[in-house]
C-alpha cells in the first residue's frame, strides 16, 4: 500500500510542479521586478531561469511530501536530491539537443520539454523512495544537491557566468541585471 501512495504523492506533484513553474515564469514581472523574487522567479528568458522555475517548485512539493511520507522513506533525501538535479539536466539536454538539430526553437517543444523533465523527475524519486535498502551515503549525496540547488538557484541571477546557458536569448542580458529589454 504504501508504493501506491508514494506513487500518488509523486504524480500529483508533476501538477503542482508543472503549475507553480508555469506561475513562476511570470511572478517577476507581476512583483513590478522586485529584486527579491529574483531568488524564484524567472527574470530574463535564459534557459538558466527556465531551470529554476522547475527546481522550486520541486523543491517545495518535495517538503510537503517530506511530511506526508518522506521520513519513513529510507531514501527520500537521495530521491529528492537525484529529481532535483534531474529537471534541470532533462531541459538542458532536450533543449540544447532539439535546438541544434533544427536550429530553431518552439514555444510548443520548450513546454514539452518542461513538462518531461518533471515527469521523468517524479518517476525517479518515486523508483528510489520504493528502494528498501537504505542508502546513506545516496541520502548524504542527495543533501549535497539539495543544498547545492538552493545555492546556485539563489544567487545565479544576480551573479551569472558570461556563458550560453545564462544568456537572455531575447536582450542579450545576463540575469537580473540584463533583464531590461533593450527597445532603444
Amino acid at each position: 500500500m504504501e508504493r501506491k501512495r508514494i506513487l500518488a504523492w509523486e504524480m500529483w506533484g508533476i501538477l503542482f510542479i508543472a503549475l507553480a513553474g508555469s506561475l513562476l515564469h511570470f511572478t517577476f514581472e507581476l512583483s513590478g521586478g522586485w529584486r527579491p523574487m529574483a531568488v524564484i522567479s524567472a527574470v530574463n528568458e535564459s534557459v538558466w531561469e527556465h531551470l529554476k522555475i522547475g527546481f522550486w517548485p520541486a523543491l517545495v512539493w518535495a517538503v510537503i511530501e517530506f511530511f506526508a511520507f518522506g521520513r519513513r522513506s529510507r531514501n527520500f533525501i537521495f530521491a529528492k536530491g537525484i529529481s532535483l538535479l534531474t529537471i534541470p539536466v532533462v531541459i538542458v539536454g532536450l533543449f540544447y539537443g532539439y535546438t541544434w538539430i533544427f536550429k530553431t526553437d518552439s514555444l510548443i517543444i520548450d513546454i514539452l520539454i518542461f513538462i518531461i523533465s518533471i515527469v521523468v523527475a517524479q518517476i525517479i524519486s518515486y523508483r528510489i523512495n520504493i528502494l528498501q535498502k537504505r542508502r546513506l551515503s545516496g541520502n548524504m549525496i542527495g543533501a549535497v544537491l539539495i543544498i547545492a540547488g538552493i545555492i546556485s538557484f539563489s544567487l545565479m541571477s544576480y551573479y551569472p557566468p558570461k556563458c550560453p546557458l545564462f544568456r537572455d536569448g531575447v536582450t542579450g542580458g545576463y540575469g537580473i541585471i540584463g533583464h531590461q529589454h533593450q527597445d532603444k
